[in-house]
């Protein structure tokens, strides 16, 4: 087969394999798969009505959690220690004497809670801009403190019972590990290679390219990019880049701070608005490893955030990645530039806020 593209190759009609240079691995993109009838799983769209302030809820000001601790009457952003944490920093060795084919190693961590905001019925698009900027600067306070012992500062919201939060308040967990985790190891050894190759590191040619391009594009600033990335695997997924050299979130200047809030509203009201509704998803920043790594260099990486979200046709019909995803490779069933130009199109004045100027009411902000 030749290297030259078919004449006749059209992306949005004919299946083809896209390489992942973060993970070493390929895509399959059949975005004719979105022509045909679904007849599958249905989601419930998710509970619009939620209370400012649940006495109920453990993540909101003043309430009793758990374990019997009393949350402060917190007016910005919160963080505790993880009632239930997955990590923890005490935990004993198995031991070195394994069979080479039932090997396991000591895992030990913390693991916190950060609420974005006092109020429940808020999310981070419908958040102020200055009360995103808490928000990020509460993240490189968090990484910062807790990345001189670990070697890896984990930072992730999973947003929508769909995605598996069981609380709807707006919060985000940090988990640090004494181990660099699967994910962020392999996308350290593609990075190396890419930079010990071409002397650049990857993400920032990558933003370069894309930002010349255009066609992924969703939105940008002059500090910063978002973009469906050209390997995407879920439908509506997003990489955020800084336009400059960053390693880690600390290493941001306060206007790129502030210019990371703007563009992280920007970014989320289009989710919101493609399906109006509050538009779930996982993400999570990637940055250079901490812990004993700050002594070592670094260059090949390039700070980015991921945003997975799993609707695919509307509110209620999500991607599955079962079957083949499971068991053979990645796929998608609709173009990254197809995605980005939906996105692209979307306005920038969340739906909730133009619902509430139509009707001359709603909750003030």
């Amino acid at each position: 087969m030749s290297k030259k593209q078919d004449a006749r190759f059209d992306p949005k009609e004919h299946q083809h394999l896209r390489y992942n240079p973060l993970r070493d691995s390929w895509i399959l993109v059949s975005a004719h798969r979105m022509k045909r009838p679904w007849a599958g799983q249905v989601e419930k769209p998710p509970e619009e009505q939620i209370p400012r302030y649940d006495p109920r809820n453990p993540l909101c000001p003043g309430n009793t959690r758990a374990n019997g601790e009393v949350n402060p009457d917190y007016e910005s952003t919160f963080v505790f220690d993880n009632d239930f944490p997955a990590l923890q920093p005490d935990a004993p060795d198995p031991g070195a004497d394994q069979h080479p084919l039932f090997q396991s190693k000591a895992a030990r961590g913390v693991c916190k809670v950060m609420c974005f905001h006092p109020w429940s019925d808020v999310t981070l698009p419908l958040m102020k801009k200055e009360e995103v900027v808490k928000v990020i600067e509460k993240w490189v306070e968090l990484v910062e403190e807790i990345g001189i012992t670990y070697p890896w500062v984990q930072i992730f919201e999973n947003k929508g019972a769909v995605m598996g939060c069981s609380n709807p308040h707006p919060h985000c967990q940090v988990w640090a590990s004494n181990f660099l985790p699967n994910e962020p190891a392999l996308s350290d050894r593609c990075q190396r290679k890419y930079y010990e190759k071409h002397g650049e590191p990857l993400l920032l040619e990558y933003a370069k390219q894309e930002a010349e391009k255009k066609e992924r594009v969703v939105v940008e600033s002059s500090d910063w990019l978002a973009v469906v990335p050209y390997w995407a695997t879920w439908p509506y997924q997003m990489l955020l880049l800084p336009r400059r050299h960053v390693l880690r979130l600390n290493d941001l200047t306060t206007e790129e701070r502030e210019g990371l809030a703007d563009i992280m509203k920007r970014l989320l009201t289009k989710y919101d608005n493609l399906f109006e509704v509050s538009f779930p998803y996982s993400m999570g920043w990637h940055g250079a490893p901490t812990g004993p790594h700050l002594k070592e260099n670094n260059s090949h990486w390039q700070l980015h955030a991921h945003y997975y979200p799993p609707l695919l046709r509307s509110a209620t019909v999500k991607k599955f990645m079962v079957g083949y995803e499971m068991l053979a490779q990645e796929q998608r069933d609709l173009t990254p530039e197809q995605a980005a130009e939906k996105l692209r199109n979307l306005p920038e004045e969340h739906y909730k806020i133009r619902e509430n100027q139509e009707t001359g009411g709603g909750k003030e902000k």
